[in-house]
């Protein structure tokens, strides 16, 4: 069984900028991928983006950075 761990999870209000955050992140190699939207969370969009090992604070600055769209910023048990 895999070990959860708190991670930060963003969400999207459209399907479109989950999509832009998946290709702008691995051009970037900002690590992490595209998740269903976890239950805890309630987003638009059924997509969100898993972050590897990346804190609130640089996931932020990567979005900021990158005039990236985003709903919120959490840190979750995943």
């Amino acid at each position: 069984m895999r070990k959860k761990e708190i991670r930060t999870v963003i969400t999207f209000s459209t399907t479109t900028a989950a999509m832009k955050m998946e290709k702008t992140s691995k051009e970037s190699g900002f690590s992490g991928r595209l998740i269903p939207i976890p239950s805890e969370i309630s987003a638009e969009c059924g997509l969100a983006w898993k972050c590897e090992k990346q804190s609130e604070e640089e996931t932020e600055i990567f979005l900021q950075e990158k005039e990236l769209a985003w709903d919120g910023i959490y840190r979750v048990l995943t």
